[in-house]
């Protein structure tokens, strides 16, 4: 199992990126890059693969909406260039909210795009001639409005002709998607306890179809890291960006991560933080997540304890394990963890 981390992509890039850089000595494998609608992810990656000699860094997530995906692919390729063959990809369709609010585009087709999406970058850091018509035409048709296009090849040669790529999905048909062609899964609000009641079924019939040349699925999931005797107040952190997500990542009966906390077995709780948040409510929000919530996607309290939380994650096939350090000293978190592992 490997360890990474989530960038902070609320505060100061450089701060964050030169905090995470330093636990690179501590043992940290990975670095994930957010972007949502703050600063754009592959600068502040661009940044980290400088500050960086052995972290992964990866997006989490560019959205398959907002760049086409021969810029997605050339961005992942330059970040690979730049890292030393350190880059991995993570997409994921985003929501509707983003997608359209921020971006002006029309939320449709997320499968197709994303699986599109996916074929493409492949083949063009393999350097084939791009001649495409689907979702996306390389290049564009005369019917289209294209008048001097011609098939393509990346001009550069990629560093590696393969990077890996990880989707992030939460529903049924898309983990379905991600396990069939994805190199990782990037779920959010992961319950270790849960997960295979949720999203077991979808997982294996993805797998079914899974070209054995990409080998197993990566998973990458975890939480809040705090270790100590009076640890466990630390999971209390975790509930204003839970309340976040299943309070106000989405309107009424368009948001995954609410459809996610009713799977998992808190419909009630589920509806009452979307009431709450989308009153403006945020604090009661945040209050009404429910303790075991907290406690079973976090990884905090005793040693003990923690280490059997590290388990948990392994047991429900996470393979890297990611963690957001609480307390004073980061780097011996990050330090004990990864002698776990």
């Amino acid at each position: 199992m490997e360890l990474s981390m989530m960038l902070d992509y609320a505060g100061d890039p450089r701060r964050a990126a030169d905090q995470a850089a330093a636990l690179e000595s501590a043992g940290l494998d990975a670095v994930w890059v957010a972007e949502a609608w703050g600063f754009d992810s592959p600068t502040i990656m661009g940044y980290l693969a400088a500050r960086t000699e052995r972290l992964k860094i990866g997006s989490a997530i560019l959205n398959v909406y907002s760049r086409t995906p021969g810029l997605i692919a050339q961005t992942a390729a330059g970040l690979d260039a730049l890292s030393g063959g350190r880059a991995l990809l993570g997409l994921g369709a985003s929501g509707p909210q983003v997608v359209e609010g921020w971006h002006g585009m029309p939320y449709d087709k997320p499968l197709g795009r994303t699986r599109e999406t996916v074929e493409l970058c492949r083949r063009i850091w393999r350097r084939e001639t791009i001649d495409h018509h689907g979702i996306t035409d390389m290049p564009l048709p005369p019917e289209k409005g294209g008048r001097h296009g011609k098939p393509l090849k990346i001009l550069t040669r990629p560093v590696r002709p393969a990077i890996p790529v990880y989707i992030a999905s939460l529903g049924p048909a898309n983990v379905r998607l991600t396990a069939e062609i994805a190199d990782g899964w990037l779920p959010t609000l992961f319950i270790p306890e849960k997960a295979a009641a949720v999203w077991g079924g979808p997982l294996a019939e993805g797998a079914a179809k899974r070209s054995p040349e990409l080998g197993p699925l990566q998973t990458v999931a975890g939480g809040l890291l705090a270790i100590g005797d009076d640890a466990a107040a630390a999971r209390d952190l975790a509930r204003p960006q839970i309340a976040l997500y299943v309070g106000g990542m989405g309107a009424v009966g368009k948001n995954f991560y609410n459809d996610l906390a009713v799977a998992y077995g808190y419909e009630e709780e589920a509806r009452r933080i979307q009431e709450l948040y989308l009153a403006g409510r945020k604090r009661d929000a945040a209050a009404a997540v429910p303790d075991e919530f907290c406690e079973l996607m976090t990884l905090c309290g005793p040693e003990g304890y923690v280490r059997e939380r590290v388990e948990a994650f392994r047991e429900a096939g996470v393979t890297m394990l990611n963690v957001t350090p609480v307390g004073p000293d980061p780097a011996k978190l990050i330090e004990t963890v990864k002698s776990w592992l």
